[in-house]
């Protein structure tokens, strides 16, 4: 009975075997380690998985990068018998192409960290780095040595990177020389240069990569930057303010930006949520110099997911905020299988013969366009991409074809191509990049690089005027890094009659804003510094001045049953001499002022009820306070209960010590935000000492109290909003906003206006 019964299946599977069935299998991990590092899978063993092996800086995975499981359960490509799954070591292309020159040490192959030196023969002169060692990312430091000589010839002789070959000789006007790579080097830039009349070469300088060659940040950065700049940027700036940054754009013309996100199988969900995550730095970034593109912003597979239409932003006015928003709440769900690469240009193709149809051939001219994607290139339906690329310069070039028009709109197309994923399909991807001006083609190792990448696109030390430019992440936990994340941050130490250090926000170069409970009856301004590492020479800072706000009473309601109130709990000082901004120290933004709506991306003027929606938008808002703690400070986490929440929150202040009042509204005013408790989250308590708390890139309130002891996770806090105002005359003013449900109102009482500078001062807000 047993052997018929097997006999049934062989007899049922040689059945769908002839009908040419499919039998799914899953795969095995047995004999996919890999020497020296480990392996991770999208989908388990299932059909379609990816097998992506990661290897240590400085090594790559070898022979294979990744490996997909078959229906059959095998994997393709299949492991080697006699090539087993390793770790190498990070090679560097050849060096010794050079021509009329040395390269010591001769070797056949170098490797992460070996070191060469460059020397000409007689008669030659060196131009590029006489030194330069081989890095973990696959390239050599410095530039290309070349060794050249005075011919007389229009153009310098333009070298040959490691790993390539050169074809040409002759540099005078029109000539050409080309490039290409040896061996398994693929070739990043232009193949073709030729020599214009001005001196200069055509294109960009070539460089020969392997598979595990990437670009580093401050590369993408330097030369996207440079490039995009090409896009944004004209000879007359919107104010003189932004004179000199590298994003800027003219008052007259348009400019749309289409960004395309890959989100097929190939992708990693951390890849893509950091690549989303990087692309709101990016708007956030542009945003930042008063640039207002027009977006267009999907996602594909096989299929289109459109999150931004631009075409909204040419029917009606689109806040940022929403764009933001939006973007921010997409996520992968079910990845629906396949790639079509060429359905995203043919999605922009169509927004951009709407936007012509709409704007007329004349209107059009003023258009540019920079297409923006990332993607790993993998694509397996819907064809090649390059013919839907060259109608869209076509639409673009607006069919100019004649000789003397060649050439003349080329600056209104770019389309960076920005490579992610473990296995990347080059030869697919780089014919795809449009554009003059800088590289166009970016090959990134860790997609959490990107944000880092966008963030060294601004040059910041001209961007000295902005409040709240910092970064929202820290690449080490050094000191460094901490206050590159809170430029704003200043400590405060009284060495008067009670000592304490408080946490304060620097709000203008010579401002630092605080506690008024830093301080007591008699403390002089000789009694206290500020301490801020600006590098100007020590990081203590003497003080001119100190004023507490005039309605700070810690005592006014004792007779009350409150025996500590800590409303208008705050205190402005003034520094003898400003401190120097730069990417280290900036100040913070302060709610209800115009940089503040600007920086919110707000139309026009806002009103305080206005950015106060967006900055406490939701029921449990959350929010975060720094406290000191080595190497600078470590930032933790509370949510304001908000609407309908907030009266059981400000009900646990009656069992704080020092509160007797059976009225918690006598405890806590409307002035106060409420955080703590364990509904929905479980927050982190605050000590006093004029803790700055943060919302993003705003001072929301600097004072707090709460009812158990310091670094516990759990307690109350209860503190006090701050807001400010700038008035129609330009003039900065700082203000206590009463509630949810008040405005910043004009000025009643110019508390601060003697001690500060004439264009400043400091105001209370009316109801």
């Amino acid at each position: 009975m047993g052997a018929s019964s097997n006999w049934s299946w062989y007899a049922a599977l040689l059945w769908l075997l002839s009908f040419g069935a499919e039998v799914l299998c899953d795969c095995t991990d047995h004999g996919m380690q890999i020497q020296g590092g480990n392996f991770t899978l999208t989908k388990e063993l299932k059909k379609g998985s990816l097998l992506i092996y990661r290897c240590n800086d400085g090594y790559y995975p070898y022979p294979a990068l990744t490996r997909m499981c078959q229906p059959n359960g095998s994997w393709k490509p299949a492991p080697r018998r006699f090539s087993p799954q390793k770790c190498k070591l990070v090679e560097c292309p050849d060096p010794n192409v050079m021509e009329n020159g040395n390269v010591s040490p001769p070797e056949v192959q170098y490797f992460v960290g070996n070191e060469t030196s460059y020397e000409c023969y007689s008669g030659y002169t060196l131009r590029g780095s006489s030194k330069r060692i081989c890095l973990p990312n696959g390239k050599w430091s410095g530039s290309t040595p070349i060794c050249s000589r005075d011919s007389g010839s229009a153009c310098p002789d333009p070298g040959v990177p490691p790993g390539a070959s050169r074809a040409g000789n002759m540099f005078g006007i029109d000539d050409k020389v080309r490039y290409t790579c040896n061996g398994e080097l693929f070739l990043v830039g232009s193949k073709e240069r030729v020599c214009l009349e001005n001196g200069q070469w055509t294109g960009t300088e070539p460089a020969c990569y392997y598979k595990h060659t990437f670009d580093t940040p401050r590369e993408v950065a330097e030369s996207f930057g440079g490039a995009i700049k090409g896009t944004l940027t004209t000879t007359q700036s919107l104010n003189d303010t932004q004179e000199g940054r590298l994003i800027r754009i003219s008052k007259s013309g348009t400019l749309n930006i289409y960004i395309g996100v890959d989100i097929s199988e190939s992708i990693e969900k951390e890849d893509f949520e950091k690549a989303r995550d990087a692309i709101i730095t990016l708007i956030k970034k542009i945003a930042s110099f008063s640039v207002s593109p027009n977006y267009e912003i999907v996602f594909f597979s096989s299929e289109i997911y459109r999150v931004v239409n631009i075409l909204d932003f040419f029917n009606a006015t689109v806040e940022l905020n929403k764009v933001i928003e939006d973007l921010e709440k997409f996520k992968i769900e079910n990845k629906i299988t396949g790639t079509d690469l060429n359905m995203v240009f043919k999605t922009f193709e169509k927004q951009m013969a709407f936007i012509k149809r709409q704007a007329g051939d004349e209107g059009f001219k003023a258009h540019r366009h920079a297409l923006i994607l990332f993607t790993d290139g993998a694509y397996n339906m819907g064809g090649s991409p390059e013919p839907t690329v060259a109608r869209i310069k076509n639409t673009v070039y607006m069919n100019h074809t004649a000789e003397n028009n060649v050439g003349t709109r080329d600056d209104f197309l770019d389309i960076y191509i920005f490579a992610i994923g473990s296995d990347i399909f080059d030869d697919d991807l780089q014919p795809l990049t449009v554009g003059t001006g800088g590289n166009h083609y970016f090959r990134m190792s860790k997609i959490v690089e990107l944000k880092e990448t966008f963030d060294l696109i601004i040059d910041e030390s001209e961007v000295v005027g902005m409040c709240g430019l910092h970064r929202d992440y820290e690449t080490t936990e050094d000191k460094e890094s901490k206050r590159k994340r809170y430029p704003w941050l200043a400590f405060i130490v009284n060495t008067g009659r009670k000592a304490k250090t408080c946490i304060g926000s620097l709000v203008s170069p010579d401002f630092v804003l605080t506690a008024a409970h830093c301080f007591t009856f008699g403390d002089l301004p000789a009694n206290i510094v500020v301490e801020i590492e600006d590098g100007l020479g020590s990081k203590v800072k003497t003080v001119k001045s100190f004023t507490l706000h005039p309605l700070y009473n810690i005592t006014a309601k004792v007779k009350e049953g409150v025996a500590e109130f800590y409303d208008y709990d705050l205190a402005i000082i003034r520094l003898e001499e400003p401190v120097r901004i730069s990417e280290f120290v900036r100040p913070i933004c302060i709610p209800c002022t115009q940089e503040t709506s600007d920086a919110l991306n707000l139309v026009g003027e806002s009103t305080c009820k206005q950015q106060e929606q967006v900055l406490l938008k939701s029921y449990r808002e959350q929010l975060g306070f720094l406290t000191r703690k080595h190497p600078l400070v470590a930032e933790k986490i509370v949510h304001a209960k908000l609407g309908e929440n907030r009266d059981l929150c400000i009900k646990k202040a009656l069992s704080a010590p020092g509160i007797t009042t059976k009225n918690e509204r006598v405890a806590v005013t409307d002035n106060f935000l409420c955080t703590g408790g364990r509904v929905g989250y479980r927050d982190h308590i605050a000590c006093t000492g004029g803790y700055t708390l943060i919302s993003t890139d705003y001072t929301l309130m600097v004072v707090q109290f709460g009812n158990s002891v310091c670094g516990k996770l759990s307690g109350q806090g209860i503190l006090a909003a701050l807001c400010s105002r700038t008035s129609t005359s330009g003039q900065s003013r700082l203000a206590w906003s009463a509630g949810e449900h008040r405005h910043c109102a004009p000025p009643r009482v110019d508390w601060l206006s003697p001690m500060m500078s004439p264009e400043i001062s400091i105001s209370i807000c009316s109801e």
